[in-house]
């Protein structure tokens, strides 16, 4: 399991999932940087089967009309502080990990994690 982290999210995610054990690169570390285009992260998605996490509905969209990319993991938290941000994965990630198993979607919200059929 590989992990992709969007421009809005802190670098520190992806530190954090590394940390855990699990491989995660985020935007920062690809050529375009924080400007990377959307298909571009998608690409590498499908390709090198990353489960994208990020805010940017136009992923979700993509995964509707074609399931691209493959896994997503869609940040609805609204704006939060990333320490905010950083305890739901610090309390959820081992569970989200385990989800990812057997699901293809999945919201994070303050409050819930939802998944999606």
């Amino acid at each position: 399991m590989k992990f992709l982290v969007d421009a809005q999210l802190p670098k520190a995610l992806s530190v954090f999932i590394n940390s855990k054990g699990v491989e995660s690169i985020h935007t920062l570390e690809l050529p375009d940087k924080n400007k990377t285009q959307d298909g571009y992260i998608t690409k590498l998605a499908v390709e090198q089967q990353f489960i994208v996490i990020t805010k940017d509905a136009d992923f979700l969209g993509s995964y509707l009309l074609r399931k691209e990319p493959p896994k997503l993991l869609l940040i609805k938290t609204g704006n939060i502080r990333n320490s905010e941000l950083m305890d739901l994965f610090v309390k959820n990630f081992d569970f989200m990990v385990n989800l990812f198993l057997t699901h293809s979607l999945i919201e994070v919200t303050k409050t819930e994690i939802v998944v999606h059929s």
